[in-house]
């Protein structure tokens, strides 16, 4: 699975830009959160784990595991 392509999904099925995004981004982090580093690190698959972390928070999405022989 590649979380970025996932998280590219969930904001079109959700339809929140990459600039809505940034904004709640930077407001959850109080920081500013440019949408061309958000975009760029999509792209590059470059986001850690803290950011995935906010970025879920942030579009109400939340990180499950499961072990991998789960099945519904």
């Amino acid at each position: 699975m590649d979380i970025c392509k996932e998280i590219k999904k969930i904001l079109v099925d959700k339809e929140i830009t990459l600039t809505e995004l940034a904004k709640r981004i930077s407001d959850a982090k109080n920081k500013h959160y440019s949408v061309q580093n958000l975009s760029q690190k999509l792209k590059n698959g470059t986001i850690n784990a803290k950011e995935i972390q906010i970025i879920l928070s942030a579009i109400d999405y939340k990180i499950c595991f499961l072990p991998s022989t789960y099945s519904r």
